[in-house]
């Protein structure tokens, strides 16, 4: 449809020297689409620049970038979603490929994937990075059996369905992660396509902090895999304390078997008591899996409800 609106979206704090090029970019190879820049507390001229180059620019005073992405959800109506960092290091000319993706219907989102050529290790020296998103990815594609092979990546496209269905609950840098566990958990149609990644220009600086936000994500992996799957979760503690429990318990066993009587009485007790907490955290597990069954079967109405709604709006 030649109406069908293409937002671009790019959340900025302290991005001078690079925001004019990432805009100019973006102009040139969608031309037809909007570009929007929200600026987070930025201490430079970042949004004087912004506005100087014919972007809509607005300003968000909740700092982090799952902050930013959630005003702009709420804000930017559109058919497709480019979401992209102002600093430069991801290319416009793959910009066209990422859109065509999600208007074909290949994809609810796609995702840039900096990895797969080997342009993102050639270019990025932070210590620790490569480790971090292995970490990650690996995590990811164990718990949803999947294959993706760039989960932390700013670049992705969004259709409509997906961004007015998504709740952003990170605040910070973490959103990456909460996009692609929401995507796989809620089966939506996914596929990345390879970019060429470039590092900073020299005099900018990245908002990431290696350890912090490291373990920021790695918190947030762990909070999501307890909220979409508690079943798992709860079971993995729950035999973890069943075992313990067998540990301090069958010294106590095998003497009550072999004499009839118990001498070691901390050992009985803390074994009971840790079989209870494992048969208490199972039980957890159960039930918070059935809310989070029928959690998904609500989403899944509602997503139908404006799956019409959408349709229905695209006649008109």
């Amino acid at each position: 449809m030649n109406n069908e609106k293409i937002a671009v979206l790019i959340p900025c704090y302290n991005e001078s020297l690079t925001i004019k090029k990432v805009i100019n970019d973006f102009q040139k190879e969608l031309p037809e689409a909007d570009i929007y820049v929200y600026d987070n507390n930025s201490t430079d001229n970042t949004y004087e620049i912004a506005l100087n180059e014919g972007a809509y620019v607005k300003k968000e005073p909740r700092q982090g970038k799952g902050n930013v992405i959630r005003q702009m959800f709420f804000d930017i109506e559109a058919d497709y979603y480019l979401m992209v960092d102002g600093d430069d290091t991801y290319p416009a000319e793959n910009a066209q490929e990422l859109i065509a993706a999600l208007k074909t219907g290949q994809a609810d989102m796609v995702i840039g994937d900096r990895l797969s050529n080997g342009t993102y290790f050639n270019e990025n020296k932070r210590a620790f990075h490569d480790f971090g998103n292995n970490l990650v990815k690996n995590s990811i594609n164990y718990l949803y059996k999947a294959k993706i092979k760039d989960v932390m990546t700013g670049y992705r496209g969004f259709n409509r369905m997906f961004v007015k269905s998504f709740p952003v609950m990170s605040s910070g840098f973490q959103i990456e992660t909460e996009f692609t566990i929401h995507a796989l958990d809620k089966r939506f149609k996914l596929i990345e396509i390879p970019i060429d990644y470039r590092d900073r220009p020299e005099g900018s600086e990245s908002k990431l902090d290696t350890y912090s936000d490291g373990i920021k994500v790695l918190l947030t992996i762990l909070k999501m895999f307890k909220d979409y799957k508690p079943m798992l979760f709860f079971s993995m503690f729950s035999l973890l304390f069943f075992l313990l429990g067998l540990v301090c318990g069958v010294p106590v066993i095998n003497e009550f078997i072999h004499t009839g009587f118990i001498t070691k009485i901390p050992s009985s007790i803390l074994a009971s008591g840790l079989m209870i907490f494992s048969l208490l955290l199972l039980v957890t597990g159960l039930i918070l899996d059935t809310v989070v069954t029928n959690a998904k079967k609500e989403y899944e109405l509602n997503l139908y409800r404006l799956y019409i709604k959408y349709n229905q709006i695209k006649k008109l």
